[in-house]
């Protein structure tokens, strides 16, 4: 007869576990809600608000579900190891690990300032390189990673070149790091937004410029942090384990 103790290590290491980098954000936030409703244990990491963080957690928390916030820079590797040990520690291990952290910079490429050019390097390009080399080593075999791309990458939108080749370059690593793990069990694949009705997003637009946007769209509407939050959910549950090295644009046919 198991004990007490063995049940619930056995509990402990059944249950899927999620890291969400930038869970603290619009659409990090929905995606955590997201895999928690599937029954997943959650990570939130947050690099900016506690608070934001804390909101997140708790909401989970009230729907039944189990999360924790933990901060950290993307960019860096010790403290992104550090999220990855508190995942195993507090769960028992990494199942799924979604990308959300990201900035979004724009400016012409004549005008843009090299400073923020690198910082934005950093966070979407570095970053997710980081986060997706300890998702490489310490994913349990049947997970999946998912890293964010854009939809701008298809529509050559001026002021976007900067950000979009961010975007680029998450898209190359997530494809090739999907054939690298062969044998593992394990996908990688990324998602690739349209306009989203976050408050990043709507924040600086006149009504009349947003609905513009909204009307390029053939179902006339931006996308909302739920849309892209099921995408992400459906590549990282069993019905979506046939899709690997693929960039799944979520985005109402924008693009």
């Amino acid at each position: 007869m198991a004990t007490i103790e063995q049940s619930a290590a056995n509990e402990k290491s059944a249950t899927r576990v999620a890291i969400v980098t930038g869970g603290s954000g619009g659409i990090g936030g929905a995606v955590a809600a997201a895999l928690a409703a599937q029954g997943a244990a959650v990570v939130v990491h947050y690099s900016g608000s506690a608070e934001r963080a804390g909101k997140v957690v708790a909401s989970i928390e009230e729907a039944g579900g189990t999360a924790v916030a933990v901060p950290g820079d993307v960019a860096d590797e010790a403290a992104m190891t550090a999220l990855f040990d508190v995942a195993e520690e507090h769960f028992g291990g990494v199942d799924v690990v979604v990308n959300t952290a990201g900035i979004m910079l724009l400016a012409p490429v004549a005008e843009m300032d090299l400073d923020a050019f690198d910082r934005m390097h950093r966070v979407n390009v570095r970053g997710t390189f980081v986060v997706s080399q300890l998702a490489a080593r310490r994913l349990r075999p049947g997970g999946a990673l998912i890293n964010f791309s854009t939809s701008v990458t298809r529509l050559q939108q001026p002021t976007y070149a900067a950000y979009a080749a961010t975007k680029g370059a998450v898209e190359a690593m997530t494809l090739i790091l999907a054939r690298e793990l062969r044998g593992r069990d394990i996908t990688v694949n990324a998602v690739a937004p349209g306009p989203t009705a976050t408050p990043l997003f709507l924040e600086g637009k006149s009504p009349e410029l947003v609905g513009r946007i909204a009307a390029a769209s053939p179902l006339e509407r931006l996308g909302t942090s739920e849309d892209i939050a099921s995408a992400v959910a459906f590549l990282a549950a069993p019905e979506g384990r046939w899709i690997n090295g693929q960039v799944l644009f979520s985005n109402g046919g924008i693009a």
